[in-house]
C-alpha cells in the first residue's frame, strides 16, 4: 500500500458506490431473519435446515475473509468490486427464483461470497483515503449507512413478506443491485502495478478448516448440544487448523493473513474490545425477540418496530461520535458507552412477564445509544495504529474475528438460555408436584397442560434473564480494558520489511 497517498481529495463519488452496495449486502441480510418461518412453510423444511441460510452465509464470510487481504493487495479496487457485486447480484438472483431449497441455499451462500469481498474493500479504500485525524468523521459516515439496514431492515421485511411474499425480499434488492454494479463499471478507474505475490492455497485450505471450523461448531452448539461430536469434533479440528495456518502465517515472507500487527498494542486492544462486546450486543439481538415472541407474544412486526427506534438512533449517532473520536479520542467514548452497555444489560436480566412494551423500547433503545459510542471508535483507533502496509490485514482480521466472536456469543448465550431454562423446568415441576401432594386434590388434564405450560414459560424466562446477566459480565470485561485505550498515532513498520503490496488511491471517471 502506498502510504504517501495524497488525502487532499478523497474520492467521496467511489465512497459512496461502495456504501450503497454495503449497505444492500447488509440489507438482504436483516431482511431475511424475518422470513424465515414463511420459507419454511413454503419450501416445507424445518427449523435446523432453514438455519443453514444464515450459518451457510456465516461460514462463506469465515472462509472468504481472511483471503482479502491477499486480494486487495493483488488487485485493483475496480476488479474486485466488478466481481464482488456480480457475485452478490448472481446469488440474489439464484434465490429469488429458488423453488427448492438447495438453490436458494446456493444462492445465498453465493450472495455471502460477494458481501465478503466488500466490506474489507470499502474499509480499506477509507483508510487510504483520509489521514487519521479525519477518518473517525468518515467511519461514522460509514457506520450511519450500516446501521440505517438494520433500523429499516426488519419492518421493511415484514411488509414485502406479508403482502408479497418471501420471494419478493430478493427481487427488491435485484434492481438496485444492477444498478450499483454498473455505476461501479463506469465510475471506477484505479490502475494498480502487477504484484508479484502468490496466493498460498494451503493457507487458504488451513484458514478454511480453521475459521470454518470454529464458525461452524459454536454455530451448531445452540441445537446439536456441546456433547455432539459435530460440536466438539469440528470446534477441534478449527482450533487445530487455525493454529497451524497461524504459525504458517509468521514465518512466511508475504502471508496472506499477518498475525504480527497484534504487535502493535492498540490494535491489539481494540479488536479485543470489538470481539467482547459483539459478543455481549449478540444478547439483545438474540434473547430479546425470543422474550417477546414467544414469552410475550407480540407479532414479529412489532417486535421488528419495537427494536427500531435503537436501530435509527445508532444510525444517527455513528457521524456524531466519529466527530468526537477525532476531538477527544477513543477513550472516554468507549467508557461511557460500555458503562450504558452494562448497566441496561443488568436491566434486561430484570425482565419479568408484564415488563410494558414502552419499557422495552426505551430500555433496547438505551443499550444501542451506549454501543454506538463504541464500536466504530474503538475499531478505528486500533486501525489507526497500523502502518498503511497492513491496512488489508488489519480490516481482514477485523471482520473475520467479528464473524467467530458473533458466533461463540450466539452459541455460548443460547447454551446459558437453554441450560438454565431447563434445571429451573425441573425445579418448578417438583414444587408443583409437591404442593398438589399436600392438597390431596387430583388434578384434571387441562390443569395439568396449564401447569405445564406456565411452567415452561417461567423457566424461558428465568434463562433468558440469566443469560443476560452473564452478558453484564461479559460488558464489563470489555470496559474494564477500555481504560487502557490511548489515542493511536500512525506506527511507521516497525515488525519488518516493508512490502510494495496495497491499494493506491482509486479514481473515478474525470478526475485527474
Amino acid at each position: 500500500m502506498d502510504s504517501s497517498i495524497n488525502h487532499e481529495r478523497p474520492p467521496y463519488g467511489l465512497l459512496a458506490v461502495l456504501m450503497v452496495a454495503a449497505f444492500i449486502a447488509f440489507l438482504n441480510n436483516t431482511l431475511l431473519n424475518i422470513a424465515l418461518p414463511s420459507i419454511m412453510d413454503d419450501l416445507e423444511v424445518g427449523p435446523s435446515t432453514v438455519q443453514w441460510l444464515t450459518t451457510g452465509f456465516m461460514l462463506v464470510n469465515g472462509v472468504l475473509i481472511p483471503t482479502t487481504a491477499f486480494l486487495i493487495q493483488k488487485y485493483s479496487v475496480r476488479k474486485l468490486y466488478i466481481a464482488a457485486m456480480g457475485l452478490f447480484l448472481l446469488g440474489t438472483v439464484l434465490a429469488g427464483f429458488a423453488h427448492e431449497f438447495p438453490l436458494l441455499l446456493a444462492g445465498r451462500m453465493t450472495q455471502a461470497s460477494g458481501s465478503a469481498i466488500l466490506m474489507p474493500l470499502l474499509m480499506n479504500v477509507m483508510l487510504v483515503s483520509f489521514p487519521v485525524e479525519k477518518r473517525g468523521a468518515a467511519m461514522g459516515v460509514f457506520g450511519l449507512v450500516l446501521m440505517g439496514a438494520p433500523a429499516i431492515g426488519p419492518t421493511l421485511s415484514g411488509y414485502l413478506v406479508e403482502h408479497y411474499g418471501w420471494r419478493m425480499l430478493f427481487h427488491f434488492v435485484t434492481p438496485i443491485a444492477v444498478i450499483v454494479l454498473l455505476l461501479g463499471i463506469f465510475l471506477i478507474k484505479d490502475k494498480k502495478e502487477r504484484l508479484n505475490i502468490k496466493l498460498d492455497y494451503f493457507s487458504v485450505l488451513l484458514s478454511s478448516i480453521g475459521f470454518g471450523g470454529l464458525l461452524y461448531g459454536f454455530s451448531s452448539a445452540g441445537n446439536k448440544g456441546w456433547d455432539s461430536p459435530y460440536v466438539y469434533g469440528t470446534i477441534a479440528a478449527g482450533v487445530i487448523a487455525l493454529t497451524w495456518f497461524i504459525l504458517r502465517q509468521v514465518y512466511q515472507d508475504t502471508p496472506m493473513l499477518n498475525f504480527k500487527i497484534f504487535k502493535y498494542p492498540m490494535y491489539a486492544l481494540s479488536i479485543s474490545i470489538s470481539m467482547v462486546l459483539t459478543m455481549a450486543m449478540f444478547s439483545g439481538m438474540l434473547l430479546l425477540p425470543i422474550y417477546v415472541q414467544t414469552i410475550r407474544g407480540i407479532s414479529p412486526l412489532d417486535a421488528g418496530l419495537m427494536l427500531l427506534p435503537g436501530a435509527i438512533l445508532m444510525a444517527v449517532m455513528s457521524p456524531i461520535t466519529g466527530k468526537l473520536f477525532d476531538k477527544y479520542g477513543g477513550r472516554i467514548l468507549a467508557i461511557v458507552g460500555l458503562a450504558i452497555t452494562v448497566v441496561t444489560s443488568y436491566l434486561f436480566s430484570k425482565l419479568t412477564m408484564d415488563t410494558s412494551y414502552t419499557e422495552l423500547i426505551i430500555l433496547y433503545t438505551v443499550r444501542m445509544f451506549g454501543m454506538s459510542m463504541v464500536m466504530m471508535p474503538v475499531s478505528t483507533n486500533g486501525l489507526n495504529q497500523l502502518p498503511a502496509v497492513y491496512y488489508p490485514h488489519g480490516t481482514a482480521m477485523n471482520n473475520t474475528l467479528q464473524q467467530v466472536s458473533g458466533a461463540i456469543g450466539t452459541a455460548l448465550l443460547v447454551t446459558i438460555m437453554s441450560n438454565r431454562a431447563e434445571s429451573r423446568g425441573i425445579e418448578l415441576g417438583n414444587v408443583a408436584m409437591k404442593n398438589a401432594a399436600s392438597s390431596g386434590a387430583q388434578p384434571t388434564a387441562e390443569q395439568v397442560a396449564q401447569l405445564k405450560e406456565q411452567i415452561t414459560m417461567q423457566a424461558t424466562l428465568d434463562g433468558i434473564n440469566f443469560a443476560f446477566f452473564v452478558s453484564v459480565f461479559i460488558a464489563a470485561l470489555a470496559l474494564v480494558m477500555a481504560f487502557f485505550i490511548k489515542r493511536a498515532k500512525q506506527e511507521e513498520d516497525i515488525i519488518g520489511k516493508k512490502t510494495d503490496g496495497g491499494a493506491v488511491m482509486p479514481k473515478l471517471a474525470g478526475n485527474n
